[in-house]
């Protein structure tokens, strides 16, 4: 008699617990929180950016979908981010190419050296391929919310590295396990040191590296110009950036909101490429203002081999990365605007 009365109350409270589940579960259901990481630190543009997309999200949608930032790689660098977001941890982010990279390779495409001449060329590529990438991302359980290209990628080192002879007597960096980067470094003739993101600005100080590629805010905002004495004026090519957010997390944005996340994301994303285009111009004569010297630029001689190498590099990486018909579809765009 005691265990069927046992029996009864554990049935009673399994009851009693699943209607409190099911309870909290709709309250929950009301609103979505994404956390969202980045590398980019508090104060910086992209977070500033953000705060103001945050806040005109959560009122567009009355506080159902707000954000939760995890900023400065307080989550780790791109490749932990993304494991965090596999497993539930972390629900969106802001990458660059290496991140984007990770989870879709062929869009790294997009960070071909010397694909790009300018940023016009850079808009009208984007716009034409932005269809493609966001159904290739869905398809890989992910919704692209928007592109925030990191900028013009240059070398900065304690050296002057006006050449490409020069590069390669440098202690070159290499963000670790980039393959596009990797088989760059293997055309140019340079052997890369590879480490994480997070731990370059201990290897500049330490001498175990002495030239890093980067944007010039990217530079800035990782205090890297504190190490570092010349910017090369060579622009090996133009870094792409994106905002993602897991399908899986999208899904439990109520359905009437999901097109309001987009259609902001999109907005505020791209005024944040703007402000970025011109952080870039600013941390240029910032780091200037602190000692940091640009390389004399290049010769039509040396800017033409650079370029027959950016060209085999696209060769290489054909039927690694990205197909043949992906390339010849950028490359037809590219003749469009040219």
């Amino acid at each position: 008699m005691t265990c069927i009365l046992c029996g009864i109350l554990a049935t009673l409270l399994m009851a009693l617990v699943m209607v409190a589940t099911q309870t909290g579960v709709a309250e929950a259901g009301g609103k979505t929180t994404i956390k969202f990481a980045t590398l980019a630190p508090e104060g910086s543009s992209w977070m500033k950016q953000m705060r103001v997309l945050e806040n005109e999200v959560k009122k567009a949608t009355n506080g159902a979908v707000r954000f939760k930032f995890y900023p400065g790689g307080v989550s780790g660098d791109e490749q932990d981010v993304i494991r965090k977001m596999r497993i539930g941890q972390v629900h969106a982010a802001g990458f660059t190419g290496v991140g984007l990279g990770e989870i879709l390779p062929e869009v790294r495409v997009l960070d071909l050296p010397f694909l790009f001449n300018n940023d016009r060329e850079l808009t009208h590529v984007y716009e034409k391929m932005n269809a493609h990438f966001a159904a290739a991302f869905e398809e890989k359980g992910y919704v692209l919310l928007g592109w925030v290209p990191v900028g013009w990628i240059h070398f900065f080192s304690k050296e002057n590295v006006a050449t490409l002879e020069a590069l390669r007597q440098t202690k070159a960096w290499m963000w670790e396990g980039d393959p596009l980067v990797q088989a760059s470094y293997e055309e140019l003739g340079i052997s890369p040191h590879p480490l994480s993101v997070t731990d370059v600005l201990m290897a500049l100080q330490t001498g175990m590296v002495e030239t890093v590629y980067a944007s010039p805010i990217g530079t800035l905002a990782l205090q890297w110009f504190t190490k570092v004495n010349y910017m090369s004026r060579i622009r090996m090519g133009h870094a792409t950036g994106g905002v993602l957010i897991t399908k899986r997390q999208f899904n439990k944005i109520p359905d009437e909101h999901k097109e309001t996340l987009k259609a902001i994301s999109k907005k505020y994303l791209a005024q944040l490429v703007e402000q970025i285009n011109q952080d870039n111009e600013k941390a240029i004569e910032v780091m200037q203002k602190n000692g940091l010297k640009l390389t004399d630029p290049p010769g039509q001689e040396e800017l033409d081999r650079l370029h027959a190498i950016g060209e085999k590099i696209q060769t290489r990486l054909t039927g690694k990365l990205f197909d043949q018909k992906l390339i010849d579809g950028v490359r037809a765009h590219l003749k469009e605007i040219r």
